[in-house]
């Protein structure tokens, strides 16, 4: 007896302690949050900025859960950024692209500039809520690819539906990606894995802050259609090529489209929010220097960080990086957020992108 109450005594002082974990009841809330999001990367204190960005990453194709964390990374030892990295995930905890469950969006609440690479999301109104807050207070915003059709709700009830890409919700038409982005889905420009893409600098734009040190744009990412607006400010141009290389032929068929610009969104408390929208961004476009140059100097634009843009400042990648060919489903099969703590884990973590047969 007297054993006995030793021993509880002992496990009592080591769950107290945190040395050991208390049991959880299958799908309880405790064990969710322990597979849950974030990743968290800290900035280098010799370079912080003392500003937070929040990293939305859940599209089904484009690999947007490769592209994140290794942009993170960069930005956080890099540049001195403190980066939240979220990813969508099953009732596993494990990261499935694309899927409308993506925790930790709280997180927004202290951010200063919120990354998004999303599709088709139709997420949990406790989730979209934090969303939802952070634009309505005018914060900076940049969207890559699939981000312009990031919303899909359809029938689905939901306080949040002006978001959906189609939406004609009166004032909010055509959801997020035309409100906030400047543009919702419009259309492909050029086959995928058949045709890349070269992009050029407009010569009027070569001065731009963003555009800073940028140069030979080529993306693996085939074209997308862009239907500019007045507003938009654009930087460059896109040109679909008739090979995945660098000095592929054009398409004579595609004359160059607009592919990265910057514009205002006007928030439901007045504030205006800098946006940069990039139709490109898959896991292999961020491979070239000049396009992963142009997202890190556009995060600093759109916090009002243009001074301090260097032309040649550290864009490498911190880690392995060797992405994983984007492709619908495509994505690495096992992996929860933890694995990419820290700075050394490769990304992605695994080649494993075939689904189990049933």
């Amino acid at each position: 007896m007297i054993n006995r109450s030793v021993t509880v005594v002992l496990l009592t002082l080591l769950i107290a302690s945190g040395t050991i974990e208390a049991a959880q009841p299958s799908g309880s809330s405790a064990t969710s949050t322990s597979v849950a999001n974030p990743v968290k990367y800290q900035a280098t204190k010799a370079h912080s900025k003392g500003k937070h960005l929040v990293f939305i990453a859940s599209d089904h194709e484009y690999r947007g859960e490769e592209t994140l964390p290794a942009m993170a990374r960069i930005l956080a030892k890099h540049h001195g950024f403190d980066c939240t990295v979220l990813f969508g995930l099953d009732e596993n905890g494990e990261i499935k692209a694309g899927e409308s469950n993506i925790p930790g969006l709280e997180s927004l609440e202290s951010a200063d500039g919120m990354v998004m690479f999303t599709r088709f999301q139709a997420l949990p109104d406790e989730q979209m809520k934090h969303i939802d807050a952070y634009l309505n207070r005018g914060g900076p915003v940049m969207g890559l690819r699939t981000s312009t059709h990031g919303f899909k709700y359809g029938n689905k009830e939901s306080a949040y539906s002006k978001y959906d890409f189609q939406a004609k919700a009166a004032g909010y038409e055509k959801g997020f990606g035309h409100q906030v982005l400047g543009q919702t889905w419009v259309g492909h420009y050029g086959r995928n894995h058949k045709q890349s893409t070269r992009i050029t600098i407009i010569p009027e734009q070569a001065n731009h802050v963003i555009l800073t040190g940028v140069k030979n744009i080529h993306v693996k990412c085939g074209g997308y259609n862009a239907v500019p607006q007045d507003d938009w400010n654009i930087l460059t141009m896109a040109q679909p090529l008739m090979s995945m290389e660098f000095d592929g032929e054009p398409d004579a068929s595609k004359p160059p489209m607009a592919s990265e610009w910057t514009r205002e969104y006007t928030s439901a408390n007045g504030q205006k929010g800098r946006v940069f929208t990039s139709l490109y961004g898959a896991s292999e476009d961020i491979v070239n220097d000049g396009y992963r140059r142009m997202l890190v100097n556009a995060t600093y634009w759109m916090l009002g960080l243009e001074a301090k843009i260097i032309a040649d400042s550290s864009i490498d990648f911190v880690g392995k990086y060797k992405p994983n060919t984007f492709r619908g489903g495509g994505y690495a099969r096992g992996v929860k957020p933890e694995v990419y703590n820290g700075f050394e884990s490769p990304i992605p973590a695994n080649n494993n992108t075939s689904a189990p047969r049933r």
